[in-house]
């Protein structure tokens, strides 16, 4: 996203994937080689959006005040409870004692008040910073304890506080952060190999550090999907929580070396238009792409059949779902009359797309779906950090896909023009402001809802399927969530047999 890639931001995505190093012998046990697809260009998740930073430090390398689990319930983190004016306003919150930072510094409420302070300054980078944007003030009580005022309700507050984008990190390393993060989690970082592998290790100082079974976690950085394939099968990687490669999943399936599972995630998969400028500022061109799309030809031939299509920017499996992907049904005839229409018919539009299979592979399937409608699509594949400054910090494109992985990330349509989709719609802000307001879970999930036909009548984007969480382990290895509510995935409980 997600850029949280994105996560609220953009949460934006290309979930996890890759790993390799020594032989299974000597690592049993105490060490775990994890297979990560995308490597990010920064290590400091309060300052870049790349979803794999979150994956591999935030809730292990990095904490926040509250934590999530595979359900998606609050839990403390740093913050051991915490209490709610009536008004729903005020947010005190009493920390937890023995916590530091791993460069020895202490950890107290002064870190809270720098942490939100720098996230929510005027010249800021932090990725998702509308996380912050309906807080008031934040104030330090005493050493254990912050309070922190909202200027109206948010009923994601608690949630978006344990996201990457609110870790607590300390004013003596924060400048250190993109290349050594210092974080209190149980586990801290040790060294990071460019193109290859990133090596967190065992904190024992931590105040959980007994529960903690893994003394060595090394994330290997594997882009290819039959690269990843080979890793598995020849012992070099022991888990692959975000398998790049749908199609070999039954070579695995069928060896009792490894188990596989099939989850659930927040990334919905989008052929982004830059809203911004032309012709993509004209609703009938948009719509035009949308008819043109198959989206069941997108995912036999994308993802061989593992993902769920969808109509807007909602998860399936959200209590608030509405199936609108027949709001703009696969109509070749009906597109090339829009383009027509509009006056682009016969145009070169260009896609750029980042280099995740998921989107590598759809972008040829849509190159030929859109020439079906007279349109040129050249597709332009990219590396992650010219995704990352051109196309999500510049709006540099026509097209391009990506995954959103962040959770409750339909904000991101509410962050005005200069949000890489370029899209800015009064009507749609005070929608989003009236659903992060709404306490009640059935009036909130009704908002939603219409927030979702929202964006699918105004063909916002080219909605493509949900990204499913296809994981590929080892036989022994447990504690890996089976669906990622977040993009976090704590490695604490994690243990290899």
């Amino acid at each position: 996203m997600s850029s949280k890639l994105v996560r609220s931001s953009v949460a934006i995505a290309a979930l996890a994937l890759c790993a390799a190093l020594s032989p299974t012998g000597s690592r049993a046990g105490t060490t775990i080689v994890i297979g990560l697809q995308q490597e990010p260009t920064s290590l400091d998740p309060t300052a870049d959006a790349t979803a794999s930073i979150d994956g591999m430090l935030t809730q292990n390398l990095f904490e926040s005040l509250t934590t999530v689990n595979e359900a998606g319930e609050v839990l403390p983190q740093l913050a051991e409870s915490w209490t709610v004016s009536e008004d729903g306003l005020t947010y005190t919150f009493d920390l937890v004692d023995g916590a530091t930072f791993h460069d020895g510094t202490g950890f107290d409420a002064e870190d809270v008040k720098f942490s939100f302070d720098r996230a929510m300054a005027e010249d800021s980078v932090n990725p998702s910073k509308g996380l912050f944007k309906p807080i008031e003030s934040v104030t330090v009580v005493d050493a254990g304890t912050v309070e922190i005022k909202l200027k109206q309700k948010d009923a994601f507050f608690l949630f978006n506080m344990a996201q990457g984008d609110v870790s607590i990190v300390a004013p003596e390393s924060v400048e250190a952060n993109n290349a050594n993060p210092v974080g209190t989690g149980p586990f801290k970082y040790d060294s990071w190999t460019r193109g290859d592998k990133l090596v967190l290790v065992k904190n024992p100082d931590h105040r959980d550090a007994g529960s903690v079974a893994l003394e060595r976690v090394e994330f290997k950085f594997i882009s290819d999907a039959a690269a990843a394939s080979a890793a598995l099968l020849a012992g070099e990687i022991d888990a692959f929580p975000g398998f790049p490669a749908p199609e070999l999943l039954p070579q695995f399936e069928a060896d009792p070396r490894f188990k596989v599972v099939t989850g659930s995630t927040e990334g919905e998969v989008i052929l982004a238009m830059n809203n911004s400028k032309a012709p993509f500022n004209d609703i009938r061109v948009r719509q035009a792409v949308s008819h043109a799309i198959d989206r069941g030809e997108i995912i036999d031939g994308a993802m061989y059949g593992q993902a769920v299509p969808i109509g807007s920017f909602y998860p399936p499996h959200g209590p608030a779902y509405v199936d609108l992907t027949g709001t703009y049904p696969h109509d070749t005839a009906k597109a090339k009359a829009l383009f027509e229409e509009a006056g682009v018919a016969g145009t070169t539009m260009t896609l750029r797309v980042p280099p995740f299979p998921y989107a590598t592979r759809s972008a040829e399937i849509i190159q030929a779906q859109l020439a079906e409608a007279g349109i040129d699509a050249k597709v332009e594949n990219v590396e992650w950090g010219f995704w990352i400054d051109e196309i999500y910090k510049k709006l540099n494109y026509d097209m391009t896909i990506i995954a959103h992985t962040s959770p409750n990330d339909m904000g991101n349509f509410a962050r005005g023009p200069k949000y890489f989709y370029g899209y800015d719609d009064a009507g749609y802000t005070d929608l989003w402001n009236r659903i992060s307001a709404e306490a009640d879970d059935a009036a909130r999930n009704a908002l939603l809802a219409e927030a979702q036909k929202y964006l699918a009548d105004q063909a916002v984007h080219g909605f493509l399927f949900q990204l499913p969480q296809l994981g590929v382990y080892k036989t022994g290895v447990e504690g890996f969530w089976d669906s990622r509510a977040v993009l976090f995935q704590p490695l604490a409980g994690v243990s290899v047999n």
